[in-house]
């Protein structure tokens, strides 16, 4: 919401914002700008006939006063995936959809149109480097790449986001269930992709992971045309990954793993769609450097590296463990996973972690049975935790301190260190880990 305030500001609108709490970055982004509120909090008495219309951000109550109020004075309420929609109606909207890779997938889309000259409108939920908002929308330009989320739109519309989208290019990069306190079966969740399928508008085309056999079997009776992909070829030579163009030339990547290998290949395939060359293209990903907290490194000391990974889903655990493994074949892999989201807390789902720390040497899990009780969510004991990822060996911490003296024993020469999560382990400092690492 405040990237999107941000870009509205850029273009001239008139922009003013509430909430009852403002953090960091979104804190000294608006207040770079000149948008952060006055005072935090909600004020209906600020809802008057001058407003054109009011953008509802997704986590805000039915019952909010500001938004009685626009009800009741009937000033237009948009959703923040309806505004899009509403301002790309005239453009070519490609949008990026799946369980996992979607934000990569986009990253890669926009970071090659700009490096070819190829003007575009975007929104991206993570942060590119080079890249200050991850919103930009403008009058002018032909093409709106949209990262498309499945989870609900707004307190008073539970259609997923990117339902009202109607892209003309879509991608789904995988499908492995989610956010089971809105979609309590698979089945509800996995026919959020088959509407989104069905969402593309006539003479569409939708690009899908062939190697994912729940979109084959989604997609089957979808009339558009489908367009395939698998992982792009690639070597791994001394912990750097490398393809190659079909005349030959190889290009080093700063990137890896066979799901981003996927993920390249989606995004190669849209930007031909755009007019991106093959050589263009792999000139301009050769120079991507991934997005903030995908597989993002941290820290390197000698043969030693340290990773931050979003990763929390049992699907994006399994490819990152995976992908830090194939990368660094003889060193000793350690993976921190914190237990955050709502799904991975909860014992109807912690079964589906079972087997996705395999590849690794060292497994730890951070469970915090505080966040569980403020989610409203059953405590599970350790044993129950273990029994999920049927690991008896594998060390849990709920203390961030014990977790981290832990750890020292463990980061010795030619290791891998992952740090997986949706969160930061119970407000872990992040450069205090760095620093120990490279003092020690």
């Amino acid at each position: 919401m405040h990237n999107l305030a941000i870009a509205l500001h850029i273009n001239g609108y008139n922009i003013t914002g509430s909430d009852d709490g403002i953090f960091e970055p979104s804190f000294s982004r608006l207040k770079r700008y000149g948008l952060l509120p006055p005072q935090i909090g909600w004020f209906p008495e600020k809802i008057n006939e001058n407003i054109d219309a009011v953008i509802l951000g997704m986590h805000a109550l039915c019952d909010n006063p500001e938004l009685l109020e626009a009800q009741k004075k009937q000033i237009r309420i948009f959703s923040y995936p309806e505004f899009l929609y509403e301002y790309s109606r005239n453009k070519i909207r490609v949008v990026i959809g799946g369980s996992y890779g979607k934000t990569t997938i986009t990253s890669m889309i926009v970071h090659v149109l700009r490096s070819a000259g190829i003007d575009a409108d975007y929104m991206i939920g993570g942060q590119l480097e080079g890249f200050d908002v991850m919103v930009k929308l403008t009058e002018t330009s032909r093409y709106m790449i949209i990262e498309g989320d499945e989870y609900p739109t707004s307190p008073i519309d539970h259609k997923s986001k990117f339902l009202h989208y109607h892209p003309h290019l879509a991608v789904i990069s995988g499908i492995a269930w989610d956010h089971i306190d809105t979609f309590p079966t698979f089945e509800e969740y996995s026919d959020q992709f088959r509407l989104f399928a069905g969402s593309i508008e006539p003479g569409g085309c939708l690009f899908y992971s062939q190697d994912d056999p729940e979109i084959n079997h989604l997609i089957a009776q979808i009339s558009v045309k489908k367009i395939a992909y698998r992982p792009h070829p690639h070597k791994i030579e001394r912990y750097v990954t490398t393809i190659s163009e079909a005349n030959g030339n190889s290009h080093k990547l700063n990137i890896f793993g066979l799901h981003n290998m996927a993920n390249l290949s989606a995004a190669q395939l849209v930007c031909k769609e755009l007019g991106v060359s093959d050589p263009d293209f792999y000139h301009a990903i050769s120079t991507f450097n991934g997005v903030n907290k995908r597989l993002e490194l941290l820290a390197v000391k000698g043969n030693s590296f340290i990773y931050r990974d979003f990763a929390h889903t049992p699907a994006k655990v399994k490819a990152t463990v995976s992908s830090l493994r194939m990368q660094y074949p003889g060193h000793r892999l350690i993976i921190c996973l914190e237990l955050h989201c709502y799904s991975s807390m909860s014992e109807p789902f912690i079964d589906h972690y079972a087997g996705t720390l395999d590849l690794a040497d060292d497994t730890i899990v951070f469970y915090d049975p505080n966040a569980a009780l403020y989610k409203k969510i059953p405590v599970m004991n350790q044993n129950r935790i273990k029994l999920g990822f049927l690991k008896n060996k594998l060390k849990i911490f709920s203390d961030q301190d014990l977790m981290l003296s832990y750890l020292q024993t463990l980061m010795e020469n030619n290791f891998i260190l992952g740090l997986l999560s949706s969160g930061r382990f119970g407000g872990l400092d992040f450069n205090r880990v760095v620093t120990d690492f490279q003092s020690s």
